[in-house]
Parts: C-alpha cells; sequence; structure tokens
C-alpha cells in the first residue's frame, strides 16, 4: 500500500512546504475561479439574479464547510496513522470517512430541499429574488453528492502527501464549470438559456469529475478503501473517532458562512445592491487568500505525518514559516488591493452602488489579512493537535463575540462601513489569540 511510508517526516521543511503548497495552491485557485466565473456570468445576467446567487452562498458554505470540515478530522487522523505506519487503519478510516459522507448527503438533501423558502425567507430574501434561490438550490441539491464525497476524499489523498492529484481533479472541474456556464446560462446551439438555474447545473456538471476520480484514485491507486473487516460495529468505532475531530472542525468551519447568513441579513435592510456588492467583494477575498489558504491545508498533513513520528522540531518550525509567510503575503494582498479594488469590481457589475459596496469592503477588510492567515493557519493546526473545540471556541468568539455585536453597532454610526470595520477588528484579535492558543498547546503537547 503507497500509504504506508510517511513522506512528510524527513526533508527541508521549508521546500517541502513549498513543494507542497504549489499544487494546494493551483487547487484552490481553481476553486476559487470556479466561484468567480459563476458570480461573473450570473452578475450579467442583472443585479437581482446576482443578489439572488449571494443569498445562496451561506447556505451553499455551510453545507460545504460540514463536509470539508468531516473531510479534514479524517485527514489528521489519517495522517497520523501514516505517520505510525499503520496501513489497515487507514484503510478503515478512509472508508468510514466516506460511508459518513453519504450518510449526510441523504440527510441534508432530505432537510434542505424541504426548507428553500424558511431558509432564505429567514436571510431577507423576498419575492424579487425568492423564486431564483429555488430554481438554484434544487438543481444544486440534486448533486450535492457530487461536492461533498469530493471533498473528503480528496482530504484523504492529501493525508499521503500527494497534493498534486486533487489540483489537477479541481482544476479539471473549474475548466468544466467556465465551459458549461455560458453555455447553459445564455443557451448556446441546441442548449436553451436556462439563466440562474444555468449555473446551478454547471455547478453539477463540474462536480461530478471530482468524484469520479477521487473514487478512481482512492480505491484503485492508493488502495485506501477496504470492504474487509468493517461491520456496522467498527464503522460506528471510526465514526466516533473521525467525528471526535471532524464535528468541532465542521463547526469551526461552518460558523464563518452562518456568520455571514447574518451579515447578509444585516445587510439586507439596505436594499439588493448592498446584498450583491457584498458578494462580489466576498468572492474577491477568496483568491486574495487562495496562498495562506492553500498552506493552510497542506500545513495539516505535514504536522500531522510529524506528529505520528513526534518530530516536535520539524512541527515547530513548519508554524514559524508559515506565519511569517501569512504576514508578508498579507501586506503584499492590501497594497494590490488599494490600488485595484474598483477595476476588479467593475469586471462584475456596473451598477455604481453595488461596485462602491465592493470598493468599501476591499480597501477596509484587507488591512487585517495578516492575522486572518494566522487564525487560517492556527486552526488547521490544533485540529491536528487534537484540540478541535479550542479551534471551534476561537472561531466562536471571533464572529459571534466580536464581529457580529461589531457588525450590529457600528451600522448604526457608520453604515455599510461599520459593518466591514467590525470584520477587520475581529480578524485583528483573534488572530492573536489563535497565535496564542497554538503555542500554548504545543507547548503542552510536547511534555505528554
Amino acid at each position: 500500500m503507497k500509504t504506508m511510508n510517511s513522506k512528510l517526516t524527513d526533508g527541508s521543511i521549508g521546500n517541502m512546504l513549498f513543494r507542497l503548497t504549489i499544487p494546494m495552491l493551483l487547487a484552490t485557485i481553481s476553486m476559487v475561479i470556479f466561484n468567480l466565473v459563476d458570480t461573473y456570468f450570473v452578475g450579467k445576467l442583472g443585479t437581482l439574479q446576482l443578489a439572488a446567487l449571494t443569498y445562496t452562498f451561506p447556505v451553499v458554505m455551510v453545507i460545504s464547510s460540514l463536509a470539508l470540515g468531516l473531510g479534514m478530522g479524517a485527514s489528521a487522523l489519517i495522517s497520523r496513522a501514516i505517520g505510525e505506519g499503520d496501513s489497515h487503519k487507514v484503510q478503515c478510516l478512509t472508508t468510514s470517512s466516506l460511508l459518513l459522507a453519504l450518510t449526510l448527503v441523504i440527510i441534508l438533501v432530505a432537510i434542505g430541499v424541504s426548507s428553500i423558502e424558511f431558509i432564505f425567507r429567514s436571510l431577507g430574501a423576498d419575492n424579487s429574488v425568492l423564486p431564483m434561490i429555488k430554481e438554484y438550490m434544487e438543481i444544486w441539491y440534486g448533486g450535492v453528492i457530487f461536492v461533498i464525497f469530493p471533498m473528503v476524499g480528496n482530504n484523504a489523498i492529501r493525508a499521503t502527501g500527494d497534493t498534486k492529484t486533487p489540483s489537477l481533479v479541481m482544476g479539471s472541474a473549474a475548466i468544466l464549470n467556465l465551459i458549461f456556464d455560458p453555455i447553459l446560462i445564455f443557451g448556446m446551439g441546441p442548449f436553451p438559456a436556462l439563466g440562474i438555474r444555468g449555473a446551478a447545473l454547471a455547478t453539477v456538471i463540474a462536480r461530478f469529475t471530482t468524484f469520479i476520480v477521487a473514487i478512481y484514485v482512492l480505491y484503485f491507486r492508493e488502495k485506501m478503501i477496504t470492504i474487509h473487516h468493517l461491520c456496522l460495529r467498527s464503522i460506528l468505532h471510526w465514526w466516533k473517532d473521525i467525528m471526535y475531530i471532524g464535528i468541532p472542525t465542521a463547526g469551526t468551519r461552518m460558523i464563518i458562512p452562518l456568520a455571514v447568513g447574518v451579515i447578509t441579513r444585516l445587510l439586507s435592510s439596505f436594499g439588493p445592491n448592498a446584498v450583491a456588492g457584498f458578494g462580489i467583494a466576498s468572492r474577491v477575498e477568496f483568491f486574495a487568500l487562495v496562498g495562506v489558504a492553500s498552506l493552510a491545508s497542506v500545513l495539516g498533513p505535514f504536522i500531522g505525518q510529524n506528529l505520528g513520528a513526534r518530530k516536535f522540531d520539524r512541527i515547530k518550525t513548519s508554524i514559524r514559516y508559515s506565519n511569517q509567510f501569512s504576514i508578508v503575503s498579507g501586506l503584499a494582498i492590501t497594497i494590490v488591493l488599494a490600488f485595484l479594488a474598483k477595476p476588479i469590481s467593475l469586471m462584475f457589475n456596473d451598477n455604481p452602488q453595488v461596485v462602491s459596496v465592493s470598493v468599501l469592503y476591499l480597501i477596509i477588510v484587507p488591512f487585517s489579512y495578516t492575522l486572518q492567515g494566522v487564525n487560517m493557519l492556527s486552526v488547521t493546526t490544533l485540529n491536528v493537535f487534537h484540540k478541535p473545540i479550542i479551534a471551534t471556541v476561537i472561531s466562536m468568539i471571533q464572529m459571534f463575540v466580536l464581529y457580529i455585536p461589531l457588525a450590529y453597532l457600528l451600522s448604526k454610526l457608520w453604515g455599510i462601513k461599520g459593518i466591514f470595520f467590525a470584520l477587520a477588528m475581529a480578524n485583528i484579535l483573534i488572530g492573536i489569540l489563535a497565535q496564542y492558543s497554538v503555542k500554548h498547546e504545543f507547548e503542552r503537547l510536547k511534555l505528554a
């Protein structure tokens, strides 16, 4: 079995993190482009359609975060098992995580389809955008298995130290989405114009490719899926281990889109243009943070394998290098967006009110990207340290103690600008707290 040998416990730490991050960077860029393409083409349909797509964002992200959290929980355990050299445990964890993903799909589809109107009215959607939201989400829920399954599978592949395969898969999906979006949204050749439904259908088609490849790699190439020695009792045992890390990790990742949902509701009081502008800026932000997000994705397997091999010096050095990268890249992004916020926003929509909101966000919030990146890296590290509750508490403090209360308060004083200042302040404060927590838990871990 290929995953029997650790790949990340020897060699130059800086070079290894760089080598792992580059393919992951391409993968993350692909997924960001995936979302930006949707935003770009739907934005051409009109402001209401763009607002409708923005309303779907928190719900889609909550579900994706749940799947990704479980995948990261499984990855933390798989990478540690690889570091220990236990191939049977690797197979059991991988197979059980995929079965857990399948169970999750069944539950989410049943709940999601029956609650579309209730959820989006709660987010502030009115009758002008709700029919378009329904059109999008009904198709998206139909293909949710192709969204969730590969997220868990790709995390299992990354746990082996292979970041190239998931990158190629995600890149292919982004290309397919780019091809099918204009064809299905506006209609070309034999294909009718489906509007916002076309964007959802293009997403499902593109995600289907990631589903097929993830299953092929895990079963045939890496042989990480097994049906032997797995009964209901053993599956439940592995589910318990996966969910011990996966549920808090998923909760941590879900907190952000839940908070975004609250902020979307708050912004809806300023009208659809404010919501649409926020939607553009949020997508651009994903692209701006693509480097540190990619590094966070590979930092987990790196720390996990070295933790299994008890190589603490390598772990400490990797954390230091990662934080340095976050600070440097965050400063660079802030400078770039200060000059390019308006031209970038105009690429997606030419409504002056929409653009002004997007520009306001991209001028204010990036000042906090240095410490926002440190927080992202710290949360990943704490999950691999088997301290998912601490990571969840940090995220809850960020969103529900700092961001949302400050947003409500400052919006009364400064309007939309106050909401964005609240986010920047929350990012800075929580980055400091997160880094302190990592240092504290690392010292405790060495003494264990």
